[in-house]
This record gives structure tokens, C-alpha cells and sequence, in this order.
């Protein structure tokens, strides 16, 4: 499996955005030098999308897959991109604060401590629908390593179209997210512009 291991801080500094939007606290001091080179239009475009890639952990073929499903369903592509990526159960059990990191929702999903609807799902990409309840198993829940995650998660904001029951570790999806309820700082325009060349 392919596995992005550059340090967290140095790629955020690269791409220039927050660390705070992949659930990091830690701030870098470090300041990118770059001579004053005025970036392409294209170096923009490239940017937004790795951007995007990094904030939710998809590597290149599977954000292409999701980028040719957006083109397809009704409305506007950018937009659908957003939330197909929003709407992945690695990304809603962080949303849902069951995770400090999206890469801790992505493990904890892969280690299969995760219920979907009663049912066990080990797959981080699956797509959630409207309605669906999401939930820590039961054997799981008493653990250490969820009452420190819930410590450092109590006091984030849990999103409009989630409902979340922090004390028993248990969410449910109201509805598909708009791409105004997303806060995350892509700009998906860009992003449709370098796949549509």
C-alpha cells in the first residue's frame, strides 16, 4: 500500500494552509523561502488539488476515480467532488470527533472498530448516505485510547449535517453535506480547470 510519509508541518508549509484543518495543533515557525517567483496558473491548479489530496488522504488514482464520478452525477463538478470526499467514513468519523486526526479515523476504521448501520465496514473510503448511523464497537468503546480522543475531540465543533453522541461514541448522518458546510480551504474550481486541460 502506498503510503505518503512526508512530515505533516514541511508539506503544510509547502502548500501553504493550516494545520489545524487536518486536526494538528502543532504551528510551524519555519517561514518557505521561495525567491519571489510569481506561480503559473497551472502551479495554482496543482496546488489546490494536492492540497485537497492531502487534506483527506487520497492518493492520485482513487482522487482521479472520485474527481470522473463528480463529472458524472447532476450539478456542479467541484462542488461534488468536495462532498464525495467529505462524505468518506474515514473523514465523518474525524467530523464525527471519534478521531483526533483523519489518519487516526482512517486506522481506526481499518482496524474494524467501526459499525455502519449495526454492520462492520473496514474500508475508510466507503461512502456514507443520508441517515446512516455510525458507531464505535461496543467493545471498544471502554477503552483508554477512546476516553483520551474524546478529551482532546469533546470541544470541537461537530458539523450541522451530522449529529453526534460523544459520551456513547455514536453519530448519525442527517444528510449529505453542501459544500458550504465544508471548511476545508480548497478552492475546487481550480481543481476542475487542471482536470478538464
Amino acid at each position: 500500500m502506498a503510503v505518503n510519509r512526508v512530515p505533516v508541518l514541511k508539506r503544510c508549509r509547502s502548500l501553504g494552509m493550516d494545520p489545524v484543518y487536518l486536526g494538528i495543533d502543532k504551528k510551524s515557525n519555519r517561514q518557505l523561502k521561495r525567491s519571489n517567483r510569481k506561480m503559473s496558473e497551472y502551479g495554482l491548479q496543482l496546488r489546490e488539488k494536492q492540497k485537497a489530496k492531502f487534506i483527506y488522504g487520497v492518493l492520485e488514482k482513487p482522487f482521479l476515480n472520485y474527481f470522473k464520478k463528480a463529472d458524472q452525477m447532476s450539478g456542479m463538478t467541484g462542488e461534488n467532488l468536495m462532498v464525495l470526499l467529505e462524505s468518506r467514513l474515514d473523514n465523518v468519523v474525524f467530523r464525527l470527533g471519534f478521531a483526533r486526526t483523519r489518519r487516526e479515523a482512517r486506522q481506526i476504521v481499518d482496524h474494524k472498530q467501526v459499525l455502519v448501520n449495526g454492520k462492520q465496514v473496514n474500508i475508510p473510503s466507503y461512502l456514507i448516505k443520508a441517515g446512516d448511523v455510525i458507531e464505535i464497537k461496543e467493545g471498544k468503546k471502554s477503552s483508554q485510547r477512546y476516553k483520551d480522543i474524546v478529551e482532546v475531540t469533546g470541544g470541537r465543533l461537530v458539523p450541522e449535517w451530522l449529529e453526534s453522541d460523544i459520551e456513547n461514541l455514536k453519530g448519525t448522518v442527517k444528510e449529505l453535506p453542501t459544500r458550504e458546510a465544508i471548511d476545508v480551504p480548497v478552492d475546487e474550481m481550480m481543481i476542475v480547470e487542471l482536470y478538464s486541460k
